[in-house]
């Protein structure tokens, strides 16, 4: 996995200076979806295209007991992206892409080979193929697209330094207020923009302040508190992390509907509460309390025209956003507003389109499509006949489903633990009575955001492994205990607490 983040700045910038932004494009992280750094696999990699392709072509030539063609050949697809998500014989987005394509040449109206074997009776397991190709224009699609760009714009502009600089000005030179300071502004970029860049970001204010303290548990605390704290951000909002749009994709495709503020209410109060939990353990572990950090940061805008108007439309999005409940319209409308208003007004141009992060978007609409599959073929009800879920309790349920995501988030990457979990998740919770199919679907998302006990387990950690600050065991300690609390909470605090507020039923 390559990683890469912006340095600190030239010779010339002293411990905490925050350079003056530039209207020219930074150069962004670069943590690619399951890319390798050579073209030749590994060990791993080799046993899961052969796993992979075997496990593709099992139902092929074996029946299933209770599965009909089309589910059969779903079923198919489905253990292929299992595998091949796991194991990574090819990026991440190959694999998304290549969920699609099986489903349009297999189970859909247009197939190559009729999935229903001339029997009107499986006509109804049979979908457009126009609607797995939908997946790849989902309205969350569009709506993460829009913070894409603003994400885009905000390192382009200087809004994200800028905002870090305003914003750490209040917390004292003690080296545990410092690293709050840092955890929260992270976790507040980390709400509209993606993890990996927030994460990039934070480590070009934090370098030089790393700089400033002895080496050993000192420094990895202040370094572990930047990727913790941005996983935990991208709870807060929609656009956040892509498990989020994954779950309000397959919650859509039911027909279930969460807003944009309906998601930050379900989600920001856990959001701060895990946040806290982090900096105090972080602190009492790894930060002496006489320890101190001189942080010297400025702020400096961007005020040429085009910087303005990024402001001004950023501005009008996230407003827009927080107060869908008053105008009614969706946010995932309001997500294309910056996207054709930053191009239409010149603030971005083409290079700045090519620059986004498009991999994340075709892993999501993967996702999106395995759940229309699972759904359409009838394998989500051959799946739910196969285990007794009837003789479990609706918490017992979301128990199990919420330890599976977290402990897979913790050796795959997110996107890929959500984009297997949440449409079966959802599938099972359809089939169910007594189970709340929005409650499942988003604490099966937030589950897959708490795996960071590793360096592979998400990106931001991935980038602050890279900076030898850090061992694996300090890494493993923090994710452990935070993640563990953590998915306690949610399931046995939130869904509760949801219901209280009357967000869910």
């Amino acid at each position: 996995m390559s990683n890469s983040f912006p340095e600190a700045g030239d010779a010339k910038m002293q411990p905490g200076e925050v350079t003056k932004p530039r209207t020219t494009r930074r150069k962004k992280p670069t943590v690619s979806l399951g890319a390798k750094k050579t073209s030749s696999m590994g060990k791993k990699e080799i046993i899961g295209l052969v796993l992979g392709i075997a496990l593709f072509l099992m139902p092929f030539f074996v029946d299933i007991p209770n599965l009909d063609t089309p589910g059969e050949r779903m079923l198919a697809i489905f253990l292929l992206a299992i595998v091949f998500w796991i194991t990574e014989p090819v990026p991440l987005t190959a694999t998304a892409v290549l969920v699609i394509l099986l489903e349009v040449l297999l189970i859909s109206s247009g197939a190559i080979f009729d999935p229903t074997g001339g029997d009107p009776a499986l006509a109804e397991h049979v979908i457009p193929y126009s609607q797995y190709f939908a997946a790849l224009a989902n309205p969350v699609i569009i709506l993460f697209l829009g913070g894409f760009m603003i994400a885009h714009g905000a390192e382009k502009y200087g809004l994200d330094k800028n905002i870090a600089a305003v914003m750490l000005r209040p917390f004292s030179e003690s080296a545990r207020m410092t690293t709050l300071g840092l955890m929260v502004i992270t976790a507040v970029l980390s709400m509209f923009m993606s993890n990996t860049a927030t994460t990039a970001t934070m480590f070009a204010v934090v370098t030089p302040i790393l700089r400033s303290l002895p080496g050993g548990k000192a420094r990895a605390g202040v370094a572990l508190s930047i990727p913790v704290a941005a996983n935990i951000g991208g709870i807060g909002t929609p656009v956040g992390t892509p498990p989020n749009a994954i779950a309000l994709g397959a919650l859509a495709e039911r027909g279930i509907t969460i807003s944009f503020v309906e998601w930050m209410v379900m989600a920001v109060p856990y959001m701060l509460i895990i946040l806290a939990f982090s900096w105090v353990f972080i602190s009492l572990v790894f930060l002496p309390r006489e320890a101190r950090i001189k942080v010297e940061m400025d702020s400096n805008w961007d005020r040429s025209r085009q910087a303005k108007i990024f402001y001004a439309i950023t501005v009008i999005t996230i407003l827009l956003w927080m107060s869908e409940p008053l105008h009614g319209i969706s946010s995932n409308i309001i997500g294309f507003f910056p996207v054709a208003s930053l191009l239409c007004l010149k603030v971005m141009g083409g290079a700045d389109i090519k620059a986004l992060d498009w991999p994340v978007l075709w892993l999501v609409s993967g996702g999106i499509a395995l759940g229309t599959g699972v759904g359409a073929t009838g394998l989500d009800a051959w799946l739910v006949g196969s285990v007794p879920w009837d003789s479990l309790s609706g918490v017992a349920i979301l128990g199990i489903l919420a330890l599976i995501g977290f402990g897979m988030a913790n050796v795959i990457s997110h996107s890929a633990a959500a984009n297997l979990l949440v449409p079966l998740a959802v599938s099972l919770a359809v089939s169910l009575s007594g189970v709340d199919t929005a409650t499942v679907a988003a604490v099966v998302a937030i589950a897959c955001s708490l795996g960071m006990s590793l360096p592979i387990s998400t990106p931001p950690n991935a980038i602050a492994y890279s900076t030898g600050e850090i061992k694996v065991s300090h890494m493993a300690l923090v994710g452990v205990v935070v993640g563990t609390l953590a998915t306690t909470l949610l399931i046995f605090a939130l869904p509760p607490l949801w219901q209280l507020l009357g967000i869910i039923g």
